[in-house]
C-alpha cells in the first residue's frame, strides 16, 4: 500500500508547489540511441548550445553516429553559411564541442536535465532502460521517449517519476523536419510539459501538443491513410501506381502512400498497425492487411531491402 501511494503523495506535493515552481531550463541532455533519430536529435540539441551526451551499446556505433552528424552539419552549413565558410567551420566546431559519447548510460545521467530515449520500438526494452536509469538520474531530471507508436504512460509507470515523464516525438530527418509532438500523459506535470515545449523551441522546432493516444497526431492520421490505400489496392479498385499519382496530383502530397510505405519500411508500418490492432481490435482503421503481412514475411520491406510495393535498383 505504501508503494502504491508514493507517486500520489509526490504528485500532490508537486501540484501544491506548481504556482511557485519555475520551469526547468534544460541545459544538459542525454540521448539514448545512436541511430538516425538519436543522432539527429543530438545534432540539433548540440547545435543550439546544449551539452549533449549520446549513448549507445558500442564505440563502433557511436563513431558511425558522430561521422553522420559531422556530414549532416557540413550539409547544413553549406546552406546556412553559403557566403561565410569561416563562420560555417566555427559553427561545426562549436556544435561538436558540445557533443560527447558514452557506452554507459547509468554513469552519464547523474548530472543531466533531460533523458531522451530513441532506441528500438519495443516496450519491454524501453521499460527496462527507463527503470534502470530512474535509479541513477537526479530528482529533477525529465525522461522522454521519442517513440512514434508506443504508449508513453506505460513507460512512465516503469519509473517513480511519472510526473516528470513525457513524449518528444521528432521526425526524420531531424535536422530538416520542423515538427515535434510533445506528449502529455495524465500524470505529466504542467511544469514538465512546459519544459519540454520550451526545449523543443530551443532546438529550433515547432512543437504541437497531444494526449497519449495511439500514434499521437501525425501517425494517427497517416498510418490509417496508408493502410486504406493498401486495402483499395487489395480490392482491385485501383493500381498502386494510380493511387500514388492520384494523391500526389490531386492532394498535393510529395509522395504517394505506397512510395511512403516503402520509404518508412513495411515492417515498421506492420509493427505499428499490429500494436494498435491489439489495443483496439474492433477498430476498422487498425485492421491488418494480408498483402502487407505477406510482403513483410517475404522480407520485402521497402527501399532498405531493394523491394517492397516497388522494386529499387
Amino acid at each position: 500500500m505504501a508503494f502504491a501511494t508514493r507517486p500520489f503523495v509526490r504528485a500532490a506535493s508537486s501540484d501544491a508547489a506548481t504556482a511557485s515552481a519555475k520551469k526547468l531550463l534544460i541545459k544538459h541532455v542525454t540521448i539514448i540511441g545512436g541511430g538516425l533519430m538519436g543522432a539527429g536529435i543530438a545534432q540539433v540539441a548540440a547545435a543550439s548550445g546544449h551539452t549533449v551526451v549520446l549513448v549507445d551499446q558500442s564505440d563502433e556505433i557511436l563513431k558511425k553516429s558522430t561521422k553522420g552528424i559531422e556530414e549532416s552539419l557540413k550539409r547544413v552549413t553549406k546552406k546556412k553559411f553559403a557566403d561565410k565558410p569561416e563562420a560555417g567551420a566555427e559553427f561545426i566546431k562549436k556544435t561538436l564541442k558540445n557533443l560527447t559519447t558514452s557506452t554507459d548510460a547509468a554513469s552519464v545521467v547523474h548530472s543531466t536535465d533531460l533523458v531522451i530515449e530513441a532506441i528500438v520500438e519495443n516496450m519491454d526494452v524501453k521499460n527496462k532502460l527507463f527503470k534502470t536509469l530512474d535509479k541513477f538520474a537526479p530528482e529533477h531530471t525529465i525522461f522522454a521517449s521519442n517513440t512514434s507508436s508506443l504508449q508513453i504512460t506505460k513507460m512512465a509507470n516503469a519509473t517513480t517519476r511519472q510526473d516528470r515523464f513525457g513524449g518528444l516525438h521528432f521526425f526524420n530527418p531531424v535536422p530538416m523536419m520542423k515538427l515535434v509532438e510533445v506528449i502529455k500523459t495524465p500524470m505529466t506535470s504542467q511544469k514538465t510539459f512546459e519544459s519540454l515545449v520550451d526545449f523543443s523551441k530551443a532546438v529550433g522546432k515547432s512543437p504541437v501538443s497531444c494526449k497519449d493516444t495511439p500514434g499521437f497526431i501525425v501517425n494517427r492520421l497517416l498510418v490509417p491513410y496508408m493502410m486504406e490505400a493498401v486495402r483499395l489496392f487489395e480490392r482491385g479498385d485501383a493500381s498502386k501506381e494510380d493511387i500514388d499519382v492520384a494523391m500526389k496530383l490531386g492532394a498535393g502530397y510529395p509522395m504517394g502512400p505506397f512510395e511512403l510505405l516503402d520509404y518508412v519500411g513495411l515492417d515498421t508500418s506492420k509493427y505499428i498497425i499490429d500494436g494498435w490492432h491489439s489495443l483496439e481490435p474492433n477498430n476498422p482503421l487498425f485492421a491488418p492487411s494480408p498483402l502487407l503481412n505477406k510482403l513483410v514475411e517475404e522480407k520485402k520491406l521497402g527501399k532498405k531491402t531493394g523491394e517492397g510495393f516497388y522494386k529499387y535498383k
